[in-house]
């Protein structure tokens, strides 16, 4: 009987063991989830806003501008974000500054869109090349084409 309760306890102790190491193993392996989940939301909250170098100010009065223009940028926060791009690209399409091919509209700011960009402040006299680069010359005719409307 002694060696039936001790081959019992041993089995016992066995399968709680393994239990246990496996309740551990589905937490290790549940563990990276919320990490991956919380590197996707960085590179989210990373591309959400895009100002192109705009204060908020001048960010505020753009969305003004496209708010003006019946072009929903969502709200005047002077964060140019998802729906401020929309509205952008919208606007680009409609008037004619997206080249030969409509613009997604995605909020992506891409160089299809800087081109509608650098187009559309070409239409208001700043000589930009139209290459798709939202470098210096393109955030400086941005900048001082916002500093130069109201809200």
């Amino acid at each position: 009987m002694r060696t039936l309760t001790k081959a019992l306890v041993s089995a016992t102790a066995a399968v709680g063991i393994a239990a246990g190491g496996l309740a551990t193993a589905g937490t290790a392996i549940a563990a990276p989830a919320p990490a991956q989940q919380q590197a996707v939301t960085g590179e989210i909250g990373t591309l959400a806003v895009n100002n192109l170098g705009l204060t908020t100010t001048q960010a505020k009065r753009w969305q003004c501008y496209l708010r003006d223009w019946n072009f929903s940028p969502g709200t005047i926060d002077g964060q140019l974000g998802t729906d401020s791009w929309k509205a952008a690209q919208r606007f680009f399409n409609y008037y004619g500054h997206n080249g030969d091919v409509a613009l997604v509209v995605d909020g992506d700011v891409g160089p299809a869109t800087i081109r509608a960009l650098q187009r559309f402040l070409n239409a208001r006299g700043y000589g930009l090349d139209v290459d798709g680069i939202a470098g210096p010359k393109t955030k400086d005719a941005f900048a001082n084409f916002a500093a130069g409307r109201s809200c």
